[in-house]
Formats: C-alpha cells, structure tokens, sequence
C-alpha cells in the first residue's frame, strides 16, 4: 500500500557506493524524415522511440542524452528503535543530481544517521534465464536526505526529566548510586563498577592548535577467572548506553569491527561498508572473548582505540571514517584462571601494544572468601527467589543522565587538581628511579588516562570544572588497577612493563647480565661456555 507513496523514515547508512552517472532523457533521429524525437529513461532498461510520426519503426540515430550523477546507499534501522535481538532492517536508497554532491557526500558516509524521504518503488528481480521474477525488491528513490546528528542525545529529555537530573546530581551519595544502578544482578565488584560509569560519562575530547587530536574516550579491560560474570557485565553495558553494540570475538572478523569495502551488485562498482566500531560513533562497543578473535582482526582495531578513526585503502575506495567509540572489552586467561605470579601478557593471547591501549585493566578473580561467598550466595538466591532489590536510579533514568551528561558538559581542568595529578605522576616515577632506576611504575600514556577519568568524575556529578576530588577518584582507581596488574613481587614496585612488555624490567635485567657474562667468559673458552664457570661468575656478580 505504500509503493509509489512519497514516505520518510530513518536509519544509519551502512554502505554507500560510488558515484556513477546514470541516463534520465535521450534523443534520437528518425533517419527518414529527421524529426527529433525525446525519449525519458524512466526504468532501468534503456529504451528507444518504438515508432516515428512518418510511420518508420526502429534504428533511431542517438543524438545525445541528458545524464545524472547516480548513487546507492544501504541504510539500516538505527540500534535504539531494535527490540531485543532482532536482526536490523535493511533498505536500497538511489541518490541522484543534487544529493550526491561532495558536500552531501561527507553527511552521507557510513555510520552517519539519516532521515530519508523519498517513493517507494518496486524494482524487478530478473531471473537467470533473463524472465521476471514475481517476487519484487523494494527501493527508495530519494527525493530528500537530512542528516541526523549521531550524538548521545537522541534521547528526548523533557523539562521533567531535565527536573530530575538537576536534582539527582545535586544528591551527596550520587556517584554511590550510579555505581550500584549497573548490573545490579551482580554482586561486589564496587571499583569495576565505578569504572564503567567513568566510561560512559567520558573525558573531553580534545583538539591541540597544530591538529592534534587527543581523545576523550576510555577503555576499559576486564580479564578474570570463568564465572565472574564478564559478560552479563557486558551485556547490561551494551543495552544501557546509547549507542551500544555488543559483539563476541570468535565471530567477529577485522572487516565487522571496523569498516569493509564490498561489491555492489547493483551499480557494479564498489561500496563502503561500516562495521561496528564506526556505527556505535560516540557510543560504546563491548567485545567479549577478545582473546579469541584472530590475530589479524584485532589488529584492525588498534587505529581505532587510539586514534579513533578507521582508514580504509582497499580498491579504489579511500577512506576516513570517524569512530569516537569507547571499548569494554573481556577475556579469559589462557591457562583457565588467573596466575597472580605472571604477567598479564603471558596468560592473554592479546599483543602488548593493544592491552596498553586500555586506560583500565581488572582482574576478577574468583577467591574463596567465607564472607564474601555468603553475600554473593544471597544476593544471586535472592534474584531467583525474585526478591531482588531495585537500583537506585532506574535505568531509564540512568540513559538519560548520561546522556544529559554528555550533551552539556565539558568540563575543565582546575590548577588543583592538575597539580593532584601531577604529584601522582612524579611520585610513581620518583619511585622506579629510587628503585632500582630500570623499571617504569607509570607511563604518559596512564597520565592521559587519569586526566580522562578524573573529566569523567566531573561530567557525573554535572561540575563545569575538574575539582581535586575528581582527581582523587582517578587516581585511586589507577592505583587500585596497577596494584592488580602492574605490581612486581620481585622488586616490590610497580612495573608497568609487566603489562605493556612481555618481560618486567627485573627480569630483562637478568637477562642482560647473563648475556654480558655469558659474553666475558666467551673471550676465555671460546664459543662453549662450560656451565659451571657460568654459574661462578654469575654467583660473584650477585654477590
């Protein structure tokens, strides 16, 4: 009933393909008499005059045509208007003139939202043997296409919402609350929790005078024993925020998670198609089982954490896609549970470099703990006795701060709490130096990251600027998370090569003075070093 209405509706453009030009009038001559005959291409057979006034039929001269710049977009439904699990919907677009010129082009790249208003038309399916099918395909053709702004704030907040959020930031125990509205069907976990609210607030995305830019995003790693709840975690995330995606690592190719180029049937050429990082853009993408996916996939995806854009050379397309996208990923360890004694590279399939990129590395681990197992015992009997307790910011609600959050505040840095951070930083490194001047307790890279959660702490509570109390909060969540991860029993100091090398400095350490010893009695016995001699000489120098 809706063919060859005009309709509107709107998606996010999952492919968009070349430009190609396409005939919508052409002329011809009659041999004959040389009357001049014009023809509109309406469908998708080019089609000639069937007959002449001067009753001549057939072999027209063609004198020219009239052409358009042509081009075809998949859009999809938007992930906020999907139920459940259901599979997205998806619709063929025909832009043509005026739609698919360059400045349109750049609203209508993958991963951008869309409204479209155009007719519906049926398009004839042929089949091999060059008959009609009687099943038909359904396209749009545009007639008009406004770009939508893909923001967090595609939630309505009304001036009794707005009400709410005014009174609820003013609440003294609100960080508390929003900490405990996540998951609530979990027990415990109070700083992984805080964490993921700092995610979903995110820091301030920032652009330096030469171009620079330094990203806002946090990324958070949770890596722990099997029945931790990981992925119900996971999963409460990708449902909660705007924009979530959620996504299992076996089943996910590089292609998936970041952008794809493939080819298009209709318009034989090639289209630009969006994967799951670009189209969750300022949203926040959850990968589970991260360990599992191939070695090749994951490396799509280290462009995209730190520079939170994905470059695609494939073809003949060449493209910049954006992808503001916050990442919550989960792994297992390799040997089943987690080894406190190793480090996190040794028990993770995962390259250093990626795992650096995280702001945030958990460990969950699952310890007998009398007290503990008798609260956790009760709280998950609880849930299935349906006695379970409400969170104290409903969920709605929860979407909507956020939202509300991100849409209006940025704040800025105070000189106390810089000063805070900076402390922080030149104690932890005054520390290796005082050490053993070889190991690294704490990198530039974590500085970033405590600038970007202590902005989070403050776009929670709705401050215009970053207090000493934010920082505070930061800093105690990087040190609860180095405690976990980057703790060297050896040295008794933090060691950040333990998770961003394969080897921690103490180690490297011994490895370079054997090598030197090793290289010393070479000089003595030639190339065979006997072993015991070995051992003499590396007992007098630990001596």
């Amino acid at each position: 009933e809706h063919l060859n209405q005009l309709i509107f509706f709107e998606g996010l453009v999952r492919q968009a393909s070349e430009v190609r030009p396409q005939v919508v009038n052409a002329k011809f001559e009659c041999p004959s008499c040389g009357t001049v005959i014009s023809v509109l291409q309406i469908e998708k057979k080019f089609r000639e005059p069937s007959r002449c006034s001067c009753g001549r039929k057939g072999q027209f001269r063609l004198l020219s045509k009239v052409m358009v710049d042509a081009q075809r977009l998949v859009i999809e439904e938007s992930p906020e208007n999907l139920t459940g699990g259901e599979q997205p919907r998806r619709m063929n677009v025909f832009l043509n003139e005026d739609l698919v010129e360059p400045h349109m082009e750049e609203k209508t790249t993958p991963g951008s939202k869309v409204r479209v208003l155009g007719i519906l038309k049926e398009v004839p399916v042929p089949l091999p043997s060059g008959a009609i099918s009687t099943r038909f395909d359904l396209a749009v053709e545009s007639n008009n296409l406004i770009p939508l702004e893909t923001t967090y704030d595609d939630l309505d907040i009304n001036e009794e919402d707005e009400r709410q959020i005014q009174e609820l930031s003013e609440d003294p125990e609100l960080f508390r609350k929003l900490r405990d509205s996540i998951a609530t069907s979990i027990w415990g976990y109070e700083e992984i929790k805080e964490a993921l609210v700092l995610q979903m607030f995110g820091g301030v995305r920032k652009i330096s005078d030469d171009g620079t830019v330094s990203r806002g995003d946090i990324h958070v790693f949770l890596m722990g024993d099997p029945g931790v709840a990981k992925s119900v975690t996971l999963k409460f995330i990708s449902n909660i925020a705007p924009k979530g995606r959620y996504i299992v690592g076996k089943s996910a190719s590089g292609a998936g998670i970041t952008a794809t180029v493939v080819k298009d049937e209709f318009l034989k050429g090639w289209s630009l198609e969006a994967g799951a990082m670009v189209l969750a853009n300022k949203g926040v993408v959850c990968i589970d089982e991260i360990e599992k996916m191939d070695p090749s996939d994951r490396s799509a995806m280290h462009e995209a954490l730190e520079q939170q854009t994905v470059t695609i050379s494939k073809a003949n397309v060449q493209a910049t896609l954006s992808a503001q996208t916050s990442v919550l990923a989960a792994g297992n360890p390799k040997y089943g549970r987690f080894e406190p004694s190793q480090s996190i590279v040794d028990q993770i399939d995962l390259p250093p470099a990626l795992i650096n990129r995280f702001d945030l590395i958990f460990i969950q681990r699952d310890l007998p703990n009398l007290e503990q197992d008798n609260k956790i015992a009760t709280h998950v009997l609880n849930m299935h006795t349906r006695n379970e307790t409400k969170p104290d910011i409903d969920q709605d609600l929860f979407k909507k701060y956020v939202a509300y959050a991100k849409q209006k505040i940025k704040p800025d840095l105070t000189q106390a709490a810089v000063d805070e951070i900076k402390n922080f930083y030149v104690k932890m490194r005054k520390a290796s130096l005082d050490g053993d001047g070889k190991s690294v307790s704490i990198s530039a890279r974590q500085l970033q990251g405590l600038v970007r959660l202590a902005e989070a702490h403050a776009k929670s509570r709705l401050s215009p600027t970053v207090e000493i109390e934010d920082s505070q909060v930061a800093i105690k969540l990087t040190k609860y998370y180095l405690m976990q991860v980057g703790y060297d029993p050896e040295t008794k100091t933090f060691d950040i090569d333990r998770f961003s090398t394969k080897i921690s400095s103490s180690k490297r350490s011994k490895i370079l003075l054997l090598k030197d010893s090793i290289k010393k009695l070479e000089e003595k016995f030639g190339k065979q070093v006997p072993m015991d001699k070995l051992r003499e000489e590396m007992k007098d120098m630990s001596d």
